[in-house]
């Protein structure tokens, strides 16, 4: 079975999968210093409480915008995985033409994003992950990656809010009843953050299918936050939380 690994900013998220089935997921925070070993040994008590077994991982496949860490997370793969992982970056084969001003500073995971939309989902397509950041990330019908956004995402919006205005409490995200459910401050800042980047969505994809000249233009949206989001608006079609695994799987089968 295959290892997949998306690195990001605030989380490493692992899949072990078996084609594009997840047979068992589980994350680690991204920001916590670790050793090689002390990588290793947890990946390898989190496989056997998911009942799974060093031996049963033949492959292991890596995305990662975090570079600081990756010299120590793959020895602790190599080490106790036994392993050589193959890491998504210029050279490798994902079926996916890159047509920016340089190619090599588009994020690996906004790339495997792309390759399982546009695999999957079909072309033109957008792909839209609600993760630390929002990207929002554009293949044409001939699977050319174009270019895309990147703005702040949901939680950053809201810790900004909380931080930054002394009077502003902390609140969970989530979506109000209405946008004029706001009978005090935390429903007022629940259904402005929430429908106002529901309002971005919206804006944003109706502007890249105009600019693109695609109305057909199939819209994908990923991590943790994109329910909350899909659940307020017609725009969004596909809801895919493994998106990024899926691409993982995919590039493998491309390289293996």
């Amino acid at each position: 079975m295959l290892l997949a690994i998306d690195i990001g900013n605030t989380n490493i998220v692992m899949g072990v999968m078996k084609g594009m089935e997840l047979i068992s997921s589980f994350r680690l925070t991204t920001q916590a210093p670790r050793t090689s070993d002390e990588y290793g040994i947890m990946m390898v008590d989190l496989l056997r409480q998911r009942g799974l077994e060093v031996k049963d991982i033949t492959a292991v496949i890596i995305s990662s915008v975090v570079p600081d860490i990756m010299y120590t997370f793959t020895n602790g793969i190599k080490r106790y995985l036994k392993q050589k992982p193959m890491i998504v970056g210029p050279g490798l084969k994902t079926g996916l033409a890159v047509r920016t001003d340089n190619p090599r500073e588009v994020g690996a995971d906004r790339i495997v994003n792309c390759v399982a939309a546009y695999e999957l989902y079909g072309g033109p397509c957008i792909a839209i992950d609600f993760g630390t950041s929002t990207t929002y990330d554009i293949v044409n019908g001939k699977g050319e990656f174009i270019g895309g956004l990147i703005t702040p995402g949901i939680r950053i919006c809201a810790d900004a809010l909380w931080q930054r205005a002394a009077q502003l409490p902390h609140m969970e995200i989530k979506k109000t009843k209405g946008i004029l459910d706001c009978k005090n401050t935390i429903s007022a800042m629940q259904s402005g953050l929430v429908y106002g980047y529901i309002g971005q969505v919206e804006y944003i994809v109706q502007k890249v299918r105009e600019e693109l000249g695609a109305p057909e233009l199939k819209v994908v949206a990923t991590g943790g936050l994109a329910k909350i989001i899909q659940d307020g608006t017609d725009v969004i079609e596909h809801y895919d939380g493994l998106l990024t695994l899926k691409g993982l799987a995919i590039i493998y089968e491309k390289n293996r």
